[in-house]
């Protein structure tokens, strides 16, 4: 889990790099190959680009860092509530117009990042999963499934735990463009300039009529009773074995690959 992204936007937001002088953030992933996979636990160097302005973040490996033996539900609750839900959150939050960039295996924590921007644009080697209910959990813990993909797909998507490609996920309504992945990163940043040159206050309006629109519907309320849904999949798994999960990384690793 990219733990040092996800708190990336929310550090970037009480610094004050994402200033009045910033026109659009990029989030996008310094990968390496066309196919390492993101939000899985593997290291990689992860870049957000505010356009000219770059701060680098070097991730971490692993899915919990509190001792579920000597906290139980409690400890996990706070460490997602801040760690997870919370920094997605911070990310959809910024006032500034935000574009995600995905390229290769987007999975779980993945979602996690590039949900919450304003716009995602996929590279055609893009491929996205959630496949926590293998691990005994009914998804990640920010639900964007339903409203992403409507109930009927969300349900398959997650009953199966498979994945569907970019040019699947644009017909969703989930990505707004698919294009090569060799130019990727020129047409994420045509398109973040071309925003920028638009009014900074309207640009910020726009962004809180659609977001504030969502959540008149419920988006805001449904994300929290989901995460607390969440939480008591780790609740049963500690009840069943005393550890959050009924599966570790490595074994939905394998039943992936056979699945």
């Amino acid at each position: 889990m990219h733990r040092g992204l996800f708190g990336a936007g929310a550090r970037a937001v009480d610094a004050g790099v994402v200033g009045e002088h910033l026109g659009v953030l990029v989030l996008a992933g310094a990968l390496v190959g066309r196919d390492q996979p993101s939000g899985t636990g593997v290291p990689d160097l992860a870049v957000v680009e505010v356009l000219d302005v770059l701060l680098g973040v070097r991730v971490g490996v692993g899915l919990l860092l509190r001792d579920p033996l000597v906290e139980g539900l409690a400890g996990i609750y706070e460490w997602e509530t801040k760690r997870y839900i919370g920094y997605s959150r911070a990310w959809r939050d910024i006032r500034k117009p935000t574009i995600a960039a995905v390229q290769g295996q987007c999975i779980a924590g993945g979602l996690l990042l590039c949900w919450p921007m304003d716009i995602i644009i996929a590279a055609d080697n893009a491929k996205f999963s959630d496949p926590v209910v293998r691990m005994g959990i009914g998804g990640v813990e920010y639900h964007g499934h339903t409203w992403e993909l409507g109930p009927r797909k969300a349900k398959e998507w997650l009953f199966t735990a498979s994945q569907f490609t970019a040019v699947e996920a644009e017909k969703f309504g989930m990505v707004n463009h698919v294009v090569p992945l060799d130019e990727l990163r020129e047409f994420t940043m045509a398109m973040a300039g071309r925003i920028a040159g638009m009014n900074a206050f309207a640009l910020a309006q726009a962004k809180r009529a659609v977001n504030q629109t969502q959540d008149v519907q419920g988006f805001y309320a449904a994300i929290q009773s989901v995460f607390d849904i969440h939480s008591t999949g780790h609740g049963h798994a500690l009840s069943v074995n005393g550890y959050p999960i009924l599966v570790d990384l490595d074994q939905m690793k394998q039943s992936m690959k056979e699945g």
